[in-house]
């Protein structure tokens, strides 16, 4: 595995041998990588493709480890489906950025129902999040951008998404963080089923 930039720093070399079994896949690269990245985010690149988490390796193919790279887009700081409360302050703190005049938030609370429960391909999910917020990044010319979703049961009042977009502007600000809780909704493997005194069911939707 080909180590750059920040990584390569924190492991304190250029590459890393990995033991991964037959069959293994990026996934498990991710997974084997993760003590050394922490939660500095990452892609895998095979063969000098980026690859989805859910793709094969093979015995001989070339692995590197790709950090958010310098230039272009605005950087996705953070990417996270979790059973973790949620803090909107740290989300914003992490998406600062010197050449920032503009950070806007979101959060998505619980309403009208004693909780809701979440479920997530969370696999799936945190792949197609970064996309979005890389896509995000770009089309609004952004400096970071990050955003969290809660799995399990949220109480009322309690927020289940929080999204940061920061940019040299609120317009961009605002667009960005917009489009991306729009898509994560739209785009996300991620349900929800309402608790209530009266039962609970799952929220209808649409196919993305």
């Amino acid at each position: 595995m080909r180590l750059f930039a920040a990584l390569r720093e924190s492991a304190g070399c250029d590459s890393l041998e990995l033991e991964l079994e037959e069959g293994a896949t990026v996934a498990d690269a991710i997974a084997a990588l993760a003590p050394i990245a922490g939660r500095m985010p990452f892609r895998i690149a095979v063969n000098r493709e980026y690859a989805d988490s859910a793709d094969a390796i093979a015995a001989g193919d070339e692995l590197a480890a790709i950090p958010p790279v310098s230039g272009g887009a605005g950087r996705v700081v953070d990417v996270s489906v979790t059973a973790e409360a949620l803090d909107l302050a740290a989300l914003s703190r992490a998406v600062g950025d010197p050449g920032a005049g503009a950070i806007v938030t979101f959060q998505g609370v619980t309403r009208e129902v004693d909780a809701l429960e979440y479920e997530a391909y969370a696999e799936m999910a945190e792949p197609r999040i970064e996309r979005i917020l890389s896509d995000c990044a770009k089309h609004h010319d952004l400096r970071a951008i990050a955003a969290r979703h809660r799995i399990g049961e949220v109480a009322l009042g309690e927020p289940s998404v929080i999204v940061a977009a920061s940019a040299a502007h609120r317009d961009e600000a605002f667009a960005g963080a917009r489009e991306a809780i729009d898509r994560i909704k739209a785009e996300a493997p991620i349900w929800k089923k309402e608790l209530a005194d009266g039962g609970e069911h799952w929220v209808e939707g649409a196919l993305p």
